[in-house]
């Protein structure tokens, strides 16, 4: 189909505040490997604050054992924040990226 200059679709526009665009932006929270913790205490803890499968939990542990680090979750940094400190406060290092 051929359009005329005349016959376009209009497009509204659409005010967007830069703070509306950094809520959309996504994050990663990384979890780092240490000598420390026990691959179930890290399953346990990935299982109950970001609500990963024991697959899921279990697969991103060796991802951390075997690279260094993980992202074990996507997300805005005010849903990742309370996920952050819980795996914090669980003794695992972990930081928003």
């Amino acid at each position: 189909m051929i359009y005329l200059q005349n016959d376009l679709p209009q497009l509204e526009e659409e005010e967007i505040l830069i703070e509306d665009l950094l809520d959309l932006e996504e994050h990663d929270l990384v979890v780092f490997n240490d000598d420390v913790n026990t691959f179930d205490h890290v399953t346990h803890v990935l299982m109950k604050v970001c609500k990963h499968t024991r697959v899921q939990a279990e697969q991103c542990t060796l991802i951390i054992h075997y690279k260094g680090k993980c992202a074990v979750k996507k997300g805005s940094f005010e849903d990742l924040k309370p996920m952050c400190e819980a795996i914090l406060d669980a003794g695992i290092q972990a930081t928003i990226t």
